[in-house]
This record gives C-alpha cells, sequence and structure tokens, in this order.
C-alpha cells in the first residue's frame, strides 16, 4: 500500500465552488485533483493499492481531509474536473470526525496533518532530502504540499520525519508523485 498525503494551503473545505473555476475560486483544488489523478491512474487501469489524502486549510471550516482509495473509488475518470466533482461531493455532506463516505471510495472528516501524522508513518517529499533512488527502502507513506512551501507549523510538525527528493529540479507535486510511482514500480518489478 502506498498513501499520498497532499497538503492544498488555500483549497475550499465546502462544496461551493465550480469547477469552472478550480485554480481561482475553490482555492487551487486543479493541483490537488491534478495530484489524486497521478497517484490513482495507469493507462486503462487504477493503482488500486494506493490511497490519497487531500488535507485542505482554505476557508472557515479547516481542515478538513479527503481521503480517495484507489482500492474502492467508482466514478473517478482521468480529468481534474471528475477528480474536482467527487471533492466538492464529499465536502457537500457534514463532516465529523470519522471518516464518512459520499461517493464509492470518497471519503471526508474533520482534521488535518496532525491527525494523519498519528496514523501513518509518512516521510516528506521535499527539494532538501535525499535522493529517493539512492534508497534502500522505499517508505510507504509520503506527504507533500501543493503550489506552496510548507509552513513554519508543518514544517514543525514533521521536523523529525525522514525527507527525500526526486532529484536535483523542483517539480510540480503531481510530477513529483509521477516519479516516486515510477521509482516504486521499477524496484517492484526488479529493475532497480
Amino acid at each position: 500500500m502506498t498513501v499520498f498525503a497532499v497538503i492544498g494551503h488555500v483549497a475550499k473545505t465546502t462544496g461551493d465552488f465550480t469547477l469552472n473555476d478550480m485554480p481561482g475560486g475553490a482555492g487551487r483544488m486543479d493541483v490537488l485533483c491534478r495530484c489524486v489523478n497521478t497517484s490513482l491512474f495507469l493507462s486503462h487501469d487504477l493503482r488500486r493499492d494506493v490511497t490519497v489524502y487531500a488535507v485542505l486549510l482554505g476557508g472557515t471550516d479547516a481542515p478538513k481531509t479527503v481521503m480517495i482509495s484507489g482500492e474502492k473509488v467508482r466514478y473517478l475518470n482521468p480529468d481534474e474536473r471528475s477528480a474536482g466533482s467527487l471533492i466538492r461531493k464529499a465536502l457537500e455532506i457534514p463532516a465529523g470526525e470519522e471518516f464518512r463516505e459520499s461517493t464509492k471510495g470518497v471519503f471526508v472528516r474533520r482534521g488535518g496533518l496532525d491527525r494523519l501524522l498519528r496514523e501513518y508513518e509518512f516521510s516528506v517529499l521535499d527539494e532538501g532530502g535525499m535522493d529517493i533512488a539512492a534508497a534502500k527502502d522505499l517508505p510507504g507513506a509520503f506527504i507533500l504540499s501543493d503550489h506552496m512551501d510548507f509552513t513554519a507549523d508543518e514544517q514543525e510538525l514533521m521536523k523529525c520525519l525522514p525527507k527525500y527528493s526526486v532529484g536535483p529540479r523542483v517539480l510540480h507535486a503531481d510530477h513529483t508523485i509521477t516519479v516516486v510511482l515510477n521509482c516504486i514500480d521499477r524496484r517492484m518489478a526488479g529493475i532497480e
């Protein structure tokens, strides 16, 4: 099982946004949608062994976490609007302390990064980390940020976590996920 948690620093925590304006009106929800799709889609299939958490921090109802399970999700197509629609539906239902399913394989709850850190042994994807290709053993859970840097509070929460880099250049969050998954795939296939 591979887990990705993507922090959406300004992503809305309510479902009152239009799919036509996910970069603006939804607080860069487009970045999170690309991360969801990159994490879960293969050509003509899904990665059933991947779970994605979108940690939403924008708005007065923050934080909320949307979880999408590759094993259980239905109705997800490989475009941003499809992922955005499923996230929006999740945000339209009342969120409690435990995950509630909005559509098949898509869940929402209150809480954010601090709670996820108690549930998984995460590693941080950060350009200052060790090269993931050189790592002897790959971790199974990764945290990365959207288009913004981690805040000082987030860095404090994650200060003891191992950090990995995907290369010498800073990549978009969804591209970073692609590199990580390729590294995992290659190792599982015995190529590296």
